[in-house]
């Protein structure tokens, strides 16, 4: 069964939207333990909801109660899918909710479409925001795709997530992930060891996000087997990338004759997916980032899409937001 609004807006002035849920126990997984799905809404929307039997009260201004309601009835059926509703659930829902409420310039907001779903062995991944929803869709549906934006915004996360779809579904035969090894401002010096334990740690985060989707033992399994590659970008070179899903990090990092070089080893059955960040680049004073040259060199060029990110995209700590905004504001103009 579905919901329904009982009094659903019909003039500015009115302040109250009620929804009706009829399965009880779906409600009260809707709500949270001690309300806290709906505190969550009410301080970040700008609404008060109260609780009437299997009933929500929305409260606030006309846009504002839209919004809330929308994302009210999209978590519900999110419920009634058998799906569950944690924290991160509600933000993506309400990223999305005022996403909807823009594209229909303030008409009455309908119930949003259930979002793209990866499946990875660990758990379902879903893109929060737009954003991440359209880069989710062209990494599948196109050979070379672009994630550009700030930190935290999901760029790598859900490259990495769609690769493991795709290995899982066997539409790829191995995963190749790989980093510029460039030190972040400070100098590392001789690192101890041989060469992989002089790598991992540029690698690691290629590493966090895989053990995120697959068991610890199938991603060590699969590592020995060389299904799943974790490499320098400078090991790249003169290989042929066939029936892979491969993955460029930090790819601001790369020089224009890396970034050349690791574009051209795309072979048959592959998918390939670069990622960066234009205002982190590590690179020595005068050295070009190949990331801003592809971009330049490759915009329309059939294959190819480019999705970019903004601090409105980071699903990370909200306070990471508003630090990539502060020093997006301090930045001289031009």
């Amino acid at each position: 069964m579905g919901i329904s609004a009982l009094t659903p807006p019909t003039a500015e002035d009115i302040v109250e939207t009620v929804l009706e849920f009829p399965d009880n126990r779906l409600l009260i997984d809707l709500c949270g333990e001690f309300d806290r799905n709906l505190a969550q809404i009410e301080h970040q929307m700008g609404v008060h909801i109260l609780r009437r039997g299997n009933r929500l009260a929305v409260i606030g201004d006309k846009a504002a109660r839209e919004q809330a309601a929308a994302v009210l009835r999209s978590l519900y059926a999110r419920l009634e899918s058998g799906r569950a509703v944690a924290a991160g659930d509600i933000d993506g829902a309400m990223r999305m909710g005022r996403s909807a409420a823009d594209a229909v310039a303030g008409d009455q907001i309908e119930l949003f479409t259930p979002g793209v779903e990866l499946r990875t062995r660990k758990k379902p991944i879903e893109p929060r925001t737009e954003a991440q929803k359209a880069y989710v869709e062209n990494l599948f549906s196109h050979e070379l795709g672009f994630g550009i934006g700030p930190a935290g915004t999901g760029k790598t996360y859900l490259a990495v997530a769609v690769g493991v779809t795709m290995f899982i579904s066997g539409a790829v035969e191995k995963i190749i992930l790989s980093r510029p090894a460039v030190e972040a401002g400070e100098r590392l010096g001789f690192l101890p060891g041989d060469m992989k334990e002089k790598v991992d740690p540029y690698m690691q985060p290629l590493y966090d996000a895989l053990n995120d989707f697959l068991p610890a033992k199938q991603v060590q399994k699969l590592l020995e087997e060389k299904r799943i590659e974790i490499a320098p970008l400078a090991f790249m070179r003169g290989r042929t990338l066939s029936n892979a899903f491969v993955v460029l990090d930090e790819a601001q990092n790369a020089t224009a004759m890396q970034m050349k070089m690791f574009l051209t080893r795309l072979g048959e059955g592959s998918r390939m997916v670069v990622t960066g960040d234009r205002t982190q680049v590590d690179l020595p004073r005068g050295v070009p980032s190949g990331l801003q040259e592809a971009e330049r060199i490759l915009k329309g060029v059939r294959g190819v899409t480019f999705n970019y990110f903004t601090s409105k995209d980071v699903v990370r700590h909200p306070l990471v937001a508003r630090i990539i905004e502060a020093y997006e504001a301090d930045e001289p103009p031009g």
